[in-house]
């Protein structure tokens, strides 16, 4: 895993409850901790995948100018590919994890849409053919 940020790709996720994100991330996506400000930041790492975890209380969660609050939750996403989905959607399924939608299958190959425990979408992905 890739040590130095300028060598990752990086994408900050607003999250309700940073250690109930760690958990989720590390716990069944294969995440590693690099670094928690819990409540208000974490900051964890898939290959070259790092996630910034944003709670309420980081600066990312400050207000805009015209007072709307950053939220989690929305279609924006991390896309990770999976060698086989049925298997994958079983096992967290069985975790009691919570999908936006059903396996769909298109072209490219079959997604379907996780839900961490803020609302915010992680695509699971198997390649067709894969």
């Amino acid at each position: 895993m890739p040590n130095e940020p300028t060598d990752m790709v990086s994408v900050r996720y607003m999250v309700d409850d940073v250690d109930a994100a760690i958990d989720f991330y590390t716990k069944h996506l294969g995440f590693t901790l690099r670094m928690s400000a819990a409540p208000a930041f974490a900051d964890v790492a898939r290959g070259q995948l790092r996630l910034l975890l944003s709670g309420p209380t980081s600066s990312a969660g400050r207000p805009m100018p015209d007072g709307t609050l950053p939220t989690p939750g929305g279609w924006n996403r991390i896309h990770l590919i999976v060698g086989d989905i049925a298997a994958e959607v079983d096992r967290l399924r069985a975790a009691g994890l919570t999908f936006r939608n059903n396996i769909v299958t298109g072209p490219g190959g079959q997604q379907i849409l996780l839900e961490d425990p803020s609302g915010n979408v992680v695509e699971l992905f198997q390649p067709a053919g894969g």
